[in-house]
């Protein structure tokens, strides 16, 4: 077939697409479920939307997998499933594109897997709007992107694990936001990454708070989740930070887990827990200098005593800074 979209169009459910080397200059729209669309070479298969058309791939049907290509130069976004029930992600390569790398949102049941995204003003990789979404990210790295990992109001068995996030403006931040359905977000796992200086001034963005830029995590009205056993280094402002979210809703961040984590050279506190509203968050075992309020470990330690203080007043101001600018999230 002369085009990657000509091949989609004539496949039947079960079909593998095959494609050769080449740059396919195309914006290609999945509507055929149980799809493969395989590239026989990850750094010659590329898709460039040349900053005029929208996404490189848009899957709009069920149990479609994308592998072994790039996309690259989209207006909006590099890979994106929307709407759909299982989906796959296998060594791909997302760049430069003017919004999300690789973007799931109201999708569940997915893996992503073994790939990289890289210069999105938004984020590199993005899981929205799904309760229970089912899904995994592992073995992928992000960087030099506004945001390594976001996800507005998604959760419930869902993995961000063995993966690399570093020289992005901020790293991991899981959000609760009015702008997307399901709120709050909630139940994440984090788990065994590398998170490491993520205070890059000269990556693209579109829109980011002060309080996100130069974090590693920073979890915004989320409803337990679990981060652990991460190596999270180098960060201007917070390794990790539990914040409540206001928007046209407040949410507070309730519940969280925060474990087994080593945290170093963080500019303003390696851990920090913000209210007010914020309850039942706790911290355990992590190797960590300095913690804001002072005292958080005593007074939020899992297992034990748990009050609801949180103090720092620079991590306060998350309330205002995330409800007057935020990183935008349209369901595209």
């Amino acid at each position: 077939y002369p085009t990657i979209q000509a091949a989609v169009d004539a496949a039947e459910p079960g079909d593998l697409i095959l494609v050769g080397p080449g740059v396919y200059k195309e914006e290609v729209t999945v509507t055929t479920p149980s799809l493969i669309i395989r590239g026989t070479d990850r750094n010659a298969v590329i898709i460039d939307g040349e900053m005029v058309r929208g996404n490189g791939f848009a899957v709009l049907a069920d149990a479609v997998a994308i592998e072994n290509l790039t996309a690259r130069n989209a207006r909006l976004n590099g890979f994106y499933w929307a709407g759909i029930t299982g989906f796959r992600g296998s060594y791909l390569t997302a760049y430069n594109n003017g919004d999300y790398g690789i973007y799931a949102f109201g999708a569940t049941d997915g893996l992503v897997e073994d790939s990289y995204a890289s210069g999105s003003p938004d984020s590199g990789f993005y899981i929205g709007q799904c309760y229970p979404c089912r899904i995994v990210i592992r073995h992928v790295t992000a960087e030099r992107n506004a945001i390594g990992y976001s996800g507005t109001n998604s959760g419930g068995e869902l993995y961000v694990v063995s993966s690399i996030w570093r020289a992005n403006r901020a790293g991991l931040v899981p959000a609760s936001l009015d702008i997307e359905l399901q709120a709050p977000q909630r139940e994440m796992v984090i788990a065994r990454n590398v998170i490491v200086g993520n205070s890059n001034r000269s990556a693209p963005a579109w829109a980011l708070p002060g309080i996100a830029f130069g974090s590693g995590v920073l979890i915004a009205g989320g409803v337990g989740d679990i981060v652990e056993h991460n190596v999270i280094a180098d960060h201007a402002q917070y390794g990790v930070l539990v914040t409540p979210m206001l928007d046209k809703n407040f949410y507070p961040a309730k519940k969280n887990i925060i474990r087994d984590n080593l945290v170093l050279r963080s500019g303003r506190a390696d851990l920090a827990v913000s209210g007010p509203g914020s309850s039942g968050n706790c911290l355990s075992h992590n190797h960590a200098v300095v913690v804001a309020p002072v005292g958080l470990r005593t007074v939020h330690r899992c297992g034990g005593l748990n009050l609801p203080l949180s103090l720092d007043p620079l991590a306060f101001t998350a309330l205002v800074l995330l409800s007057f600018v935020y990183y935008f999230d349209p369901p595209f």
